[in-house]
Protein backbone atom coordinates (compact mmCIF):
# COMPACT_ATOMS: atom_id res chain seq x y z
CA UNK A 1 0.00 0.00 0.00
CA UNK A 2 2.72 2.48 1.14
CA UNK A 3 4.40 1.36 -2.50
CA UNK A 4 1.53 2.25 -4.42
CA UNK A 5 1.24 5.56 -2.34
CA UNK A 6 4.71 6.65 -3.10
CA UNK A 7 4.38 5.92 -6.69
CA UNK A 8 1.34 8.34 -7.05
CA UNK A 9 3.27 10.74 -4.90
CA UNK A 10 6.08 10.63 -7.92
CA UNK A 11 3.76 10.76 -10.90
CA UNK A 12 2.61 14.16 -9.00
CA UNK A 13 5.48 15.47 -8.45
CA UNK A 14 6.56 14.75 -12.23
CA UNK A 15 3.31 16.52 -13.21
CA UNK A 16 4.07 19.61 -10.74
CA UNK A 17 7.31 19.79 -11.86
CA UNK A 18 7.02 20.10 -15.30
CA UNK A 19 3.91 22.00 -15.29
CA UNK A 20 5.79 24.96 -13.15
CA UNK A 21 8.63 24.81 -15.83
CA UNK A 22 5.96 25.40 -18.88
CA UNK A 23 4.37 27.86 -16.86
CA UNK A 24 7.51 29.92 -16.18
CA UNK A 25 8.72 29.02 -20.34
CA UNK A 26 12.05 26.88 -18.59
CA UNK A 27 10.61 25.10 -21.46
CA UNK A 28 9.66 28.24 -24.02
CA UNK A 29 6.56 27.70 -26.30
CA UNK A 30 7.83 25.97 -29.85
CA UNK A 31 10.42 23.75 -27.99
CA UNK A 32 10.60 19.79 -28.54
CA UNK A 33 10.88 17.66 -25.52
CA UNK A 34 11.88 14.32 -25.62
CA UNK A 35 10.56 11.86 -23.09
CA UNK A 36 13.50 9.29 -22.68
CA UNK A 37 15.47 12.75 -21.91
CA UNK A 38 13.03 13.99 -19.58
CA UNK A 39 13.12 10.57 -17.55
CA UNK A 40 16.88 10.67 -17.57
CA UNK A 41 16.82 14.78 -15.74
CA UNK A 42 14.27 12.81 -13.29
CA UNK A 43 15.50 10.16 -12.76
CA UNK A 44 12.71 8.01 -13.19
CA UNK A 45 11.25 5.45 -15.52
CA UNK A 46 9.27 6.51 -19.07
CA UNK A 47 5.96 5.53 -17.28
CA UNK A 48 5.61 7.91 -15.25
CA UNK A 49 6.90 10.76 -17.70
CA UNK A 50 4.59 9.19 -20.02
CA UNK A 51 1.57 9.75 -18.00
CA UNK A 52 2.68 13.70 -16.96
CA UNK A 53 3.25 14.56 -20.26
CA UNK A 54 -0.58 12.65 -21.05
CA UNK A 55 -1.82 15.36 -18.43
CA UNK A 56 0.10 18.35 -19.47
CA UNK A 57 -1.68 17.91 -23.31
CA UNK A 58 -4.88 17.52 -21.46
CA UNK A 59 -3.68 20.88 -20.08
CA UNK A 60 -2.92 22.55 -23.17
CA UNK A 61 0.59 22.81 -22.80
CA UNK A 62 1.87 19.97 -24.67
CA UNK A 63 1.04 18.65 -28.21
CA UNK A 64 3.11 14.97 -28.64
CA UNK A 65 3.83 14.86 -32.29
CA UNK A 66 4.42 10.80 -33.68
CA UNK A 67 7.89 10.55 -34.65
CA UNK A 68 9.01 13.80 -33.67
CA UNK A 69 8.68 14.42 -30.24
CA UNK A 70 6.59 16.45 -27.17
CA UNK A 71 5.89 19.71 -28.31
CA UNK A 72 5.29 22.64 -26.05
CA UNK A 73 2.67 25.00 -27.44
CA UNK A 74 2.45 28.22 -28.62
CA UNK A 75 0.57 30.74 -27.16
CA UNK A 76 -1.20 33.12 -29.47
CA UNK A 77 -3.12 36.77 -29.70
CA UNK A 78 -6.50 34.91 -29.33
CA UNK A 79 -5.50 33.10 -25.50
CA UNK A 80 -4.74 36.76 -24.67
CA UNK A 81 -8.16 37.54 -25.72
CA UNK A 82 -9.48 34.64 -24.09
CA UNK A 83 -7.98 34.78 -21.11
CA UNK A 84 -9.18 38.72 -20.80
CA UNK A 85 -12.57 37.32 -21.60
CA UNK A 86 -12.84 34.83 -19.26
CA UNK A 87 -11.26 37.61 -16.67
CA UNK A 88 -13.73 40.08 -17.22
CA UNK A 89 -16.25 37.86 -17.12
CA UNK A 90 -15.86 36.05 -14.27
CA UNK A 91 -13.48 38.11 -11.36
CA UNK A 92 -15.69 40.49 -10.96
CA UNK A 93 -18.57 38.28 -10.09
CA UNK A 94 -15.90 36.15 -7.89
CA UNK A 95 -15.41 40.01 -5.89
CA UNK A 96 -19.11 40.44 -5.47
CA UNK A 97 -19.45 36.70 -4.01
CA UNK A 98 -16.16 37.00 -1.45
CA UNK A 99 -16.19 40.84 -0.85
CA UNK A 100 -18.13 40.26 2.82
CA UNK A 101 -15.57 37.31 3.38
CA UNK A 102 -12.53 39.07 2.98
CA UNK A 103 -9.86 39.84 5.92
CA UNK A 104 -9.28 43.73 6.27
CA UNK A 105 -5.68 42.97 7.60
CA UNK A 106 -4.73 40.94 4.97
CA UNK A 107 -5.90 43.85 2.58
CA UNK A 108 -3.89 46.05 4.13
CA UNK A 109 -1.22 43.52 3.94
CA UNK A 110 -1.66 43.86 0.09
CA UNK A 111 -1.83 47.56 -0.04
CA UNK A 112 1.47 47.57 2.15
CA UNK A 113 3.84 45.47 -0.13
CA UNK A 114 1.88 47.14 -3.64
CA UNK A 115 3.64 50.34 -1.91
CA UNK A 116 7.08 48.60 -1.64
CA UNK A 117 8.77 50.26 -4.59
CA UNK A 118 11.89 48.23 -4.26
CA UNK A 119 9.76 44.98 -5.70
CA UNK A 120 11.33 43.57 -8.94
CA UNK A 121 9.16 42.90 -12.42
CA UNK A 122 9.24 39.46 -11.01
CA UNK A 123 8.05 39.77 -7.75
CA UNK A 124 5.64 42.16 -9.06
CA UNK A 125 3.90 40.09 -11.32
CA UNK A 126 3.91 37.37 -8.29
CA UNK A 127 2.29 40.29 -6.00
CA UNK A 128 -0.15 40.99 -8.78
CA UNK A 129 -1.23 37.25 -9.25
CA UNK A 130 -1.51 36.56 -5.21
CA UNK A 131 -3.70 39.94 -4.73
CA UNK A 132 -6.20 38.72 -7.61
CA UNK A 133 -6.12 34.91 -6.48
CA UNK A 134 -6.57 36.08 -2.67
CA UNK A 135 -9.97 37.66 -3.65
CA UNK A 136 -11.20 34.62 -6.16
CA UNK A 137 -9.95 32.42 -3.38
CA UNK A 138 -12.29 33.94 -0.46
CA UNK A 139 -15.57 33.83 -3.11
CA UNK A 140 -17.03 30.26 -2.09
CA UNK A 141 -17.14 28.89 -5.25
CA UNK A 142 -15.14 25.99 -6.45
CA UNK A 143 -15.66 26.41 -9.99
CA UNK A 144 -15.04 29.58 -10.46
CA UNK A 145 -11.61 28.71 -8.16
CA UNK A 146 -10.74 26.28 -10.52
CA UNK A 147 -11.43 27.65 -13.99
CA UNK A 148 -9.81 30.61 -12.13
CA UNK A 149 -6.50 29.11 -11.33
CA UNK A 150 -5.77 27.71 -15.07
CA UNK A 151 -6.52 31.49 -15.92
CA UNK A 152 -4.01 32.49 -14.21
CA UNK A 153 -1.20 29.67 -15.14
CA UNK A 154 -1.78 30.60 -18.48
CA UNK A 155 -1.79 34.46 -17.78
CA UNK A 156 1.86 34.29 -16.19
CA UNK A 157 3.22 31.73 -19.16
CA UNK A 158 1.64 34.16 -21.72
CA UNK A 159 3.54 37.01 -19.87
CA UNK A 160 6.83 35.54 -19.07
CA UNK A 161 7.13 34.15 -22.75
CA UNK A 162 6.16 37.29 -24.32
CA UNK A 163 9.39 39.09 -22.26
CA UNK A 164 6.35 41.32 -20.92
CA UNK A 165 7.73 41.25 -17.50
CA UNK A 166 11.02 42.56 -18.15
CA UNK A 167 9.10 45.64 -19.47
CA UNK A 168 6.88 47.78 -17.46
CA UNK A 169 3.68 47.62 -20.10
CA UNK A 170 1.44 48.86 -17.62
CA UNK A 171 1.92 49.95 -14.05
CA UNK A 172 -1.50 48.60 -12.40
CA UNK A 173 -0.13 49.63 -8.74
CA UNK A 174 -2.77 53.15 -8.54
CA UNK A 175 -5.48 50.62 -10.12
CA UNK A 176 -4.90 48.00 -7.37
CA UNK A 177 -4.72 49.57 -4.30
CA UNK A 178 -8.24 51.70 -5.82
CA UNK A 179 -9.52 48.38 -5.43
CA UNK A 180 -8.25 47.84 -1.90
CA UNK A 181 -9.33 50.87 -0.85
CA UNK A 182 -12.38 50.54 -2.47
CA UNK A 183 -13.11 46.99 -0.01
CA UNK A 184 -11.81 48.59 2.70
CA UNK A 185 -14.11 51.28 2.62
CA UNK A 186 -16.88 48.60 2.27
CA UNK A 187 -17.90 50.84 -0.62
CA UNK A 188 -21.36 49.96 -2.74
CA UNK A 189 -20.22 46.59 -4.61
CA UNK A 190 -20.39 47.25 -7.69
CA UNK A 191 -18.61 50.51 -7.41
CA UNK A 192 -15.27 47.94 -6.77
CA UNK A 193 -16.71 45.63 -8.90
CA UNK A 194 -16.24 48.77 -12.06
CA UNK A 195 -12.75 49.28 -10.34
CA UNK A 196 -11.97 46.09 -11.55
CA UNK A 197 -13.70 45.76 -14.79
CA UNK A 198 -11.71 48.88 -15.18
CA UNK A 199 -8.51 47.50 -14.27
CA UNK A 200 -8.74 44.28 -16.65
CA UNK A 201 -9.87 46.16 -19.54
CA UNK A 202 -6.95 48.73 -19.40
CA UNK A 203 -4.26 45.26 -18.55
CA UNK A 204 -5.98 43.73 -21.51
CA UNK A 205 -5.29 46.32 -24.15
CA UNK A 206 -2.01 47.24 -22.87
CA UNK A 207 -1.01 43.48 -23.66
CA UNK A 208 -2.95 43.68 -26.89
CA UNK A 209 -0.42 46.50 -27.60
CA UNK A 210 2.32 45.20 -26.84
CA UNK A 211 1.54 41.61 -28.95
CA UNK A 212 0.92 43.78 -32.31
CA UNK A 213 4.03 46.08 -31.33
CA UNK A 214 5.95 43.37 -32.02
CA UNK A 215 3.93 41.59 -34.64
CA UNK A 216 3.67 38.65 -32.72
CA UNK A 217 2.19 35.73 -34.61
CA UNK A 218 -1.32 34.43 -33.77
CA UNK A 219 -3.61 32.69 -35.51
CA UNK A 220 -7.63 33.48 -35.31
CA UNK A 221 -10.39 30.70 -34.63
CA UNK A 222 -13.40 30.40 -36.60
CA UNK A 223 -15.40 31.83 -33.70
CA UNK A 224 -16.55 35.03 -35.35
CA UNK A 225 -16.55 36.72 -32.26
CA UNK A 226 -12.54 36.68 -31.95
CA UNK A 227 -12.36 37.53 -35.72
CA UNK A 228 -14.71 40.70 -35.02
CA UNK A 229 -12.80 41.65 -31.54
CA UNK A 230 -9.45 41.19 -33.57
CA UNK A 231 -10.58 43.92 -36.58
CA UNK A 232 -12.30 46.28 -33.92
CA UNK A 233 -9.06 46.23 -31.68
CA UNK A 234 -6.82 46.57 -35.22
CA UNK A 235 -9.00 49.59 -36.12
CA UNK A 236 -8.09 51.36 -33.38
Amino acid sequence: MASHSNSKDKKNYLYSILKEKLITCVYPPGTLLNELQLAQEYNVSRTPVREAISRLENDGYLKILPKKGIYVTDISITDVLQIFQARIELEPVALRLAAPYLDDDEIRMFKGRLNDDSLSLADSLRLDTAMHLFIIEHCGNRYIIDIMHKVFDDNTRIVIASKQNQVKIHNAKKEHLQILDSLLAKDDIERTEQLMRAHLETCKRASLDYFYSFDFTYSVPENAQYKKELSRLAAE
